[in-house]
């Protein structure tokens, strides 16, 4: 290549959007919009899970501190990028709220914390090995499949904000206690307080302000205690492997594949949709790099006790809302996030937000989660075909698990793994009915079940009672026994002509003027 042919490459290259420079001060304050966009995301996994596990407040404060850590590079390596991974676009990267709930299955068969790193370790892994090759699966995970997979992880948190509001210990003094149902009332209150007001800065950040004004509140009430938030280390690195070596088990190895598949999945939407607002390319390769950087970051996450990693949907939405869409601006933010993994005493700090504050911002995140897969549903077609039945099955069957946990309890213990956790039911039955009804046509009837058929149709009385015997239909018109046009009449009064008789309009109604 000449070098003419060269310079014009690399013009080529910096006319991206993404591409933009900015003074390093600005790139920074942008970027630190974008760590606040997605904080309160970010900490609630490492909060769940370290709940879950039993850990104490400093332990859930080390979790804390891994997971900005992880996520900070991650967003680093998907922004800046380097050969072979990185889709150098304006994505942040953080602890995916997917895998939640299969943590907590696998919590919940008693393997511990160290089982749950074995499986994001290895489940990742092959998910870096897939990456290339995921466009040839992407097409069994059509908007039907992942609109139901996101909509049952909504739908299985709540137990989780519930158990934040009321407590998990029922033989403890405080348990559903009134006080703690009004604290969770009163942080829900301010977030949707802040979401209604103009400024769209605050109403971003209302979970993260709701968070603090809550815990104010609970200090108030006498439900917060600092004690211990400035005992040990101000500064310190991640330890890799502080809770232990990880432990591989095969069962939760396959249920956190499953979720990877839905990951990655996720992230390829978010890449398409962050370069159509960027108005940047992206093709199959840009698509593979960005899947790399997302695997590979999820593999190393274990080491330094954090989780899967994937792109955040709400800063995608951000970048849109802002127009600013460098990835520098972006990269900086993950620098940000970095800075903070280095500061254990910030995450000592967040641990001792009062559970029922957490619960209230619990019901707004995860029915955020919940909203944002029956978005997806919502463009799915339903007729003449078997996807509502599929919806209802699929979405029932993994929420079984969650409202009876003895549903499975005399299956063998990897059947209990898989299947304890709703999103792994949800996403085994979505797939197979998929497959099913709209991958293997052979077989499929012309004429849909019954639960798949289109409403029957309803007409108004008011309508039957207008007519007059030999009313009928013609050619989309309505006329009378003798053929002549019924006039239609608009709710102001004024007449509509029927559909081709304005001469100088006959594509559709025209309203008249009432007289």
């Amino acid at each position: 290549m000449s070098k003419a042919a060269q310079k014009r490459q690399r013009q080529s290259a910096q006319a991206r959007p993404e591409d933009e420079r900015m003074p390093l001060g600005t790139a920074f304050a942008y970027g630190l919009q974008h760590v606040l966009t997605m904080y309160g995301g970010i900490i609630a996994v490492p909060i769940i899970i370290g709940g879950a596990a039993g850990m104490s407040g400093g332990e859930i404060a080390v979790l804390l501190a891994s997971c900005l850590f992880i996520g900070g590079l991650a967003t680093v390596l998907q922004t800046v990028g380097i050969p072979f991974f990185g889709s150098k676009l304006p994505l942040v990267q953080g602890v995916s709220f997917a895998a939640v709930a299969t943590m907590l299955s696998i919590l919940n068969q008693g393997s511990g914390i160290q089982a749950v790193f074995g499986a994001v370790l290895v489940a990742s892994i092959i998910g870096l090995v897939i990456a290339p090759f995921f466009a040839q699966i992407v097409r069994f995970f059509p908007p039907l499949v992942t609109g139901i997979i996101i909509t049952t992880i909504g739908l299985t948190l709540v137990p989780v904000a519930a158990g934040w509001i009321v407590g998990n210990n029922p033989d403890a003094p405080d348990f559903a206690d009134p006080s703690n149902v009004a604290l969770a009332g009163i942080t829900l209150a301010i977030i949707m307080l802040l979401s209604k007001v103009g400024n769209a800065t605050i109403s971003r950040l209302s979970i993260l302000i709701a968070l603090v004004l809550g815990t104010g509140v609970g200090a108030l009430m006498g439900k917060v205690s600092f004690d211990g938030v400035f005992e040990g280390a101000m500064i310190a690195f991640p330890n890799p492997f502080h809770f232990g070596l990880p432990v591989f088990e095969p069962a939760a190895i396959f249920s956190m594949f499953i979720v990877i598949l839905v990951i990655m999945t996720e992230t390829t939407a978010d890449l398409i949709a962050v370069a159509e607002i960027t108005g940047s390319k992206v093709d199959s390769k840009r698509i593979a790099a960005g899947l790399r950087a997302d695997m590979l970051s999820s593999a190393v996450s274990p080491v330094f006790n954090s989780f899967t990693q994937s792109a955040f949907a709400q800063n995608v939405g951000l970048v849109a809302v802002t127009k600013i869409k460098s990835r520098w601006a972006v990269a900086a933010g993950g620098v940000i996030m970095v800075l903070l993994g280095l500061l254990p005493v910030l995450g000592r700090l967040v641990a001792a937000i009062p559970m029922p504050v957490l619960g209230g911002a619990g019901i707004v995140l995860f029915g955020t989660v919940t909203a944002s897969g029956i978005r997806t549903l919502s463009k799915v077609s339903y007729k003449d075909n078997m996807n509502l039945i599929i919806v209802a099955t699929a979405i029932t069957f993994g929420v079984l698990p969650v409202v009876n946990h003895d549903i499975y309890s005399n299956f063998p213990a990897w059947f209990q793994v898989i299947f304890d956790s709703g999103i792994s039911s949800a996403a085994v039955m979505a797939l197979l009915l998929n497959l099913l009804f709209n991958v293997i046509t052979v077989g499929n009837s012309t004429n849909p079940s019954v639960f798949g058929a289109a409403p029957t149709r309803q007409i108004p009385i008011q309508v039957i009672e207008c007519l007059q015997d030999g009313d009928r239909c013609v050619d989309g018109k309505i006329v009378d026994a003798d053929d002549n046009p019924v006039v239609l009449v608009a709710p102001d009064g004024g007449e509509i002509e029927l559909p081709g008789t304005d001469a100088a309009d006959p594509s559709g109604p025209q309203p008249k003027p009432s007289s």
